[in-house]
């Protein structure tokens, strides 16, 4: 027996799905026209219906014949994942959060598939999807569809076109000083950026790197060392300056680091807002003003330089990768070789690459650079960042589902993570000290970017950087140099202290390098070098 399946007309389905589109997939939007727009009701009543026209307008456009249940399938699907993160943790879904996304690590992923958003996705896309498959759609042949179709999308496109002539000056100006409404209409604008990044993506892998500073040199100095000299330069992931009890913070979360003879720079700000941002730029020669994905693509960057000096140079990842920066060095990714002491379903604990480091520094004979990517205070999973001896803070929120913890649980959570980075870089130190006698070491620890921990209902990282606040853009910054360095470069450590309330930013972070392994290259610097004044080598 043939099953009856319920037909419905191609516009009036386009209608159906444009109004669940507009208004059930996008209360972020709606609230930012809300409080954009205030007491302005004609304004915003305007803005409003025309942008509900304009839906209805768009899904009669493209509802064409054998596609129509594909693409509402897409948009639905697309609005209902979309929606999600951009209620629950205020993402803004841009090309960089995209890149994000397609980067990341299985284990990361998982982390935000809870059962909370598969429920969402299950009453959001999937219901709505089933009942568009199910249906048949009834189509006019094409002349009368088209017919019919633009005597339907000319009058709406009409009335928005009145609407915004009618309230031009309120419409304009609100937009025009409240630019993060724009970004949250959903789908259209993750789509459109989605769009954007597979187009960018795949310039960028014609891309070739040209060389930087191959003439690049060791300097003088180091050249009279009589023992190897080595930067650990420790990548924070997630870090954010706040929660930093060396810059104020009136928990205690760095007391280990405190017994230890470090500069701190409390006012440092990210080049980013995410990972792939921050991380290629505060590797790059660019500043933030001026780096570009593809700008730093196409040219090598500080492990580069290094190399070409004669530094020998290696990566230890335990996060989601190098983004590229590490292409032409060595590298060890910690979260693929899956230590059971450490690592559980493709995640480890930082401490695996403090536990690798004591055979890493026996066999250093050269000077050398190595990075270590941290894994840090990745959330939304904080309590998996730090093992139990590090819960300092408690009650911490032992989900990566938010809903399920009040906000000084989470902080709570956080917080440890940060208790776990101060020791991981303490045990780095003492490491490097114990060894003084046979090598002449400096490390510093940079995070990528910040976080929020639900200040303004914002939770995670990668807002746009025009509108990111300081929790995701003021991130901690320190140096520490070993007793036969400071003896053989003069660094004076207390000279760092002195300007540690200066302004700075990942910017610095190439030039410093440089200038703490003596290398002498065109693109390095002295005023971005933090060490450069601090600095008088002995003869």
């Amino acid at each position: 027996m043939k099953l009856h399946r319920p037909s419905i007309g191609s516009i009036t389905l386009s209608l159906l799905v444009a109004a669940w589109l507009a208004l059930v997939t996008n209360t972020v939007f709606w609230h930012q026209v809300s409080t954009a727009f205030g007491e302005h009701m004609p304004g915003r009543a305007a803005f409003s219906i025309g942008i509900i026209a304009l839906f209805a307008a768009g899904t009669i456009a493209v509802s064409v014949k054998y596609l129509t249940k594909p693409i509402f399938i897409l948009l639905i699907i697309s609005a209902a994942s979309a929606g999600w993160f951009m209620e629950h943790f205020g993402a803004i879904i841009d090309t960089d959060m995209i890149r994000n996304a397609a980067e990341t690590t299985p284990a990361e992923a998982g982390h935000l598939l809870t059962p909370a958003f598969l429920w969402h996705m299950m009453v959001y896309a999937l219901l709505p999807s089933l009942l568009i498959v199910i249906v048949r759609i009834r189509h006019r042949p094409f002349p009368a569809k088209l017919k019919h179709n633009l005597a339907v999308i000319v009058p709406l496109l009409l009335l928005t076109l009145g609407l915004a002539t009618w309230q031009y000056p309120a419409i304009a100006s609100t937009i025009r000083n409240n630019r993060l409404i724009i970004k949250t209409l959903n789908p259209i604008v993750p789509i459109a950026n989605a769009v954007k990044f597979a187009i960018r993506s795949g310039q960028e892998r014609v891309i070739v790197a040209a060389p930087l500073d191959p003439d690049a040199q060791l300097g003088a100095t180091i050249g009279k060392a009589k023992k190897p000299v080595l930067t650990i330069v420790v990548v924070g992931e997630t870090a954010r300056a706040q929660e930093f009890s060396l810059g104020g913070y009136q928990r205690e979360t760095n007391p280990e680091l405190k017994k230890r003879d470090i500069a701190y720079f409390p006012n440092t700000s990210s080049c980013g807002t995410a990972t792939a941002v921050s991380m290629p730029c505060m590797f790059s020669a660019l500043t933030r003003s001026q780096y570009s994905h593809e700008k730093a693509l196409a040219q090598e960057n500080l492990v580069d330089v290094l190399a070409h000096a004669g530094v020998d140079v290696e990566w230890w990842d335990n996060n989601t990768g190098d983004k590229k920066i590490g292409e032409r060095i060595i590298k060890r990714k910690f979260y693929e070789e899956n230590d059971p002491r450490f690592c559980n379903q493709g995640e480890c604990l930082d401490t695996v690459m403090v536990d690798a480091l004591d055979t890493w520094l026996d066999q250093v004979k050269n000077n050398s650079v190595l990075v270590m990517h941290q894994l840090g205070s990745h959330g939304p999973a904080y309590f998996q960042r730090y093992s139990e001896e590090e819960r300092v803070f408690s009650p911490d929120c032992r989900t990566a589902e938010f809903a399920d913890c009040s906000q000084q649980q989470i902080i709570n959570a956080y917080d440890n993570t940060i208790v776990a980075t101060d020791r991981m870089l303490a045990a780095v130190i003492d490491k490097l000290a114990a060894r003084s006698d046979q090598i002449a070491s400096t490390m510093v620890y940079i995070s990528d970017h910040g976080e929020s921990l639900g200040e303004k209902g914002l939770y995670l990282h990668g807002m746009p950087y025009l509108f990111a606040p300081e929790e995701q853009t003021r991130v901690p910054f320190l140096i520490w140099a070993s007793k036969s360095y400071t003896g053989l470069f003069g660094l004076d450590t207390a000279c760092l202290r002195e300007q540690a309330d200066a302004a700075y930013s990942q910017d610095n972070l190439f030039h410093t390098v440089l200038g703490l392994m003596d290398v002498q290259a065109h693109h390095y610097e002295r005023d971005q070098d933090i060490s450069a004044r601090c600095r008088t080598p002995l003869s």
